[in-house]
């Protein structure tokens, strides 16, 4: 459901193409540290992620006026940047690699993440999301993190609620046996 503030918002970005560029800081202002989360996890790193993060931008300004509203603007733009990031994934893969094989590359990113190195909970944590498929991971983050409905992330991602359910349920599976088998 989208809000009343979203859709006023919405209508002042697109009615008068002078007040778009406002509207959009609003959006970003409200949006924007949420959405950058969400990439940096799918990307790791916080270049790659700022990267992905400004190509979103890019990309919801000059096509704000292809949202057709049903969903949320949220979940659009989450969708966006999406989307966004698992294209920069796809750009790191070699032919004929998945962006699942990308998960060395991923881990050396955790690795070098100033944030994460003192904490061993948090980083054991990570390194477990990073051995998952890319869509468990996604899935899991967007529950997990996000906290959004199973039908919010089906939007999002395109999936259906019960795909949804699967890999969050495998992800969830697979985190545990992680966090057990390298716990010290």
């Amino acid at each position: 459901m989208q809000s009343k503030t979203d859709d006023n918002l919405l209508q002042q970005m697109l009615s008068d193409p002078l007040r778009r560029e406002e509207g959009f800081r609003i959006l970003m202002r409200q949006y924007g540290r949420t959405i950058y989360w969400h990439i940096r996890r799918i990307v790791v790193g916080h270049e790659d992620a700022e990267d992905v993060f400004q190509e979103t931008c890019i990309k919801v300004l000059g096509s704000i006026s292809s949202y057709r509203g049903d969903g949320s603007l949220s979940t659009w733009l989450y969708r966006v940047a999406t989307n966004e990031a698992l294209q920069h994934l796809r750009r790191q893969t070699h032919l004929f690699h998945s962006i699942d094989s990308l998960g060395d590359t991923l881990t050396e990113k955790l690795r070098a993440d100033a944030m994460l190195q003192e904490d061993e909970a948090a980083t054991l944590f990570q390194n477990a999301l990073l051995t998952l498929p890319t869509q468990q991971r996604i899935a899991f983050n967007l529950r997990y993190y996000d906290e959004l409905s199973y039908e919010e992330i089906a939007r999002i991602t395109g999936k259906s609620v019960n795909t949804l359910k699967t890999n969050y349920h495998y992800a969830t599976e697979k985190v545990k046996t992680y966090i057990k088998e390298h716990s010290k």
